[in-house]
């Protein structure tokens, strides 16, 4: 019985044993899998990939290689979506504000082959905004960036949003100018604005391409603001308007020459480099929608009015001391209703297009001060809220209005067009 009991004695410490080796096996796995995860150094970054976000999209990395959701160049679906994402240095980018459905947003299209019969275009991306906005304007520089692609939003409210618009998945703006720092509510609502902020909504602005961050704003307010986009700070306020001030517009030539029109029906030149002098007044006949300076002179600019109307002023009769004439230089009864925008072509001169709440988009010669239709179309988008000609594809024309949808017209399309400008056009090629 003894050799029997020390015989199971034996097995259990043999069963022990291996068991204990067992476990020590488990152990040593353990210790090496927490080697090659290097727990130690676990936060350190990496020096090859970035994982987290830059901001130029959910993931970043140094070479398409290395990242794992661009697939093989033969899986033509991929392909063709990364294609679709590249935007290329032939193509032109139209950018809209709209709102649908309580929803505003920023659609960023590009438009690939312009003035061919080729031409076609597609939302590149979209950037969700929120407030309505009523007025836009491009610039190309911010603070802390000598170069790139931004957008001003004016809106319903009294700040003025920049936002970048190489962010493909931008969820606020880069900057903010002006706008409410604090709102109390209670029986006695007040709200408190942040220093030299507008008062109310920002209807119109405008980027000095020759200063490049001078940002002018105009607003409901009656007052007309001046931006340095370099500091994020306001520079100066003028209140020399008793409406409401609708448009802003600086002069191609002269940088620090701005225009500014209002509901008061009067447009009023200020000269930066005057800054104690009260400006040049002219009365129109109406509230003020829109203004341009003419491209191809440093002299004449046009205001668009409610009333369907467009003027034309040589700002050299007011400044000249020797006379107090400040008539148009032309009239032009343009539409049967509020001309809400108009665009000089950059190329051909006396080349102007307007566009009307009477749902019509009109190109007119100029010539001799004696404006003649030269076409007209249905725009498509409804009620014209905004038009503008393209500077690198100087014939087409981007259109938005009230259905919400952008339109693009290529007026060399139309004979008559054709027909007067095509030797302004340096960069047609017909297919």
């Amino acid at each position: 019985m003894d050799d029997a009991g020390g015989a199971v004695d034996e097995v259990v410490r043999a069963l022990n044993v291996a068991d204990a080796l067992r476990k020590a096996d488990k152990l040593d796995d353990i210790a090496l899998g927490l080697k090659e995860l290097d727990m130690e150094r676990y936060d350190d970054e990496d020096e090859g990939v970035e994982v987290f976000s830059s901001g130029i999209g959910d993931l970043y990395y140094p070479s398409n290689d290395l990242d794992p959701y661009i697939k093989d160049k033969n899986d033509d679906d991929d392909s063709e979506e990364l294609e679709d994402m590249i935007i290329n240095p032939t193509d032109s980018v139209i950018v809209c504000a709209r709102t649908e459905d309580d929803l505003s947003l920023l659609e960023v299209h590009i438009l690939e082959d312009a003035g061919t019969s080729e031409m076609n275009m597609y939302v590149h991306h979209d950037i969700i905004i929120p407030a309505f906005p009523l007025s836009t304007a491009w610039l190309d520089c911010l603070q802390g960036r000598e170069k790139g692609n931004f957008l001003a939003v004016g809106s319903m409210e009294p700040s003025i949003e920049i936002w970048d618009l190489d962010v493909i998945d931008a969820v606020q703006p880069c900057m903010v100018l002006g706008g409410i720092s604090e709102k109390k509510k209670g029986k006695k609502k007040s709200i408190k604005y942040k220093d030299d902020s507008h008062t109310d909504s920002v209807l119109g602005l405008a980027w000095n391409k020759k200063i490049r961050n001078v940002l002018a704003s105009a607003s409901a307010d009656k007052r007309v603001k001046i931006w340095d986009v370099a500091t994020g700070k306001c520079e100066s306020t003028m209140e020399h308007h008793s409406d409401k001030v609708q448009a802003v517009a600086w002069n191609h030539h002269e940088p620090k020459i701005l225009l500014s029109g209002s509901f008061d029906h009067t447009v009023i030149l200020r000269d930066g480099r005057m800054p104690s002098h009260p400006g040049y007044k002219w009365s129109v006949t109406a509230d003020v929608e829109s203004l341009a300076w003419d491209p191809h002179t440093n002299h004449d600019f046009v205001v668009s009015l409610e009333d369907g109307t467009v003027k034309c002023f040589d700002v050299r009769t007011a400044m000249s001391e020797s006379t107090s004439d400040l008539s148009s230089t032309f009239t032009l009864h343009a539409h049967d209703k509020a001309v809400t925008s108009v665009s000089y072509n950059v190329s051909a001169p006396n080349l102007l297009a307007t566009g009307s709440m009477d749902k019509t988009v009109k190109l007119w010669d100029l010539s001799n001060n004696q404006p003649s239709v030269v076409a007209s179309k249905n725009s498509n988008a409804g009620a014209v809220f905004s038009i503008s000609f393209s500077e690198d594809n100087p014939f087409v024309l981007a259109i938005g209005g009230s259905e919400g949808k952008l339109q693009v017209w290529d007026t060399l399309s139309e004979s008559a067009v054709s027909r007067r400008y095509e030797n302004y056009n340096k960069n047609r090629t017909r297919s």
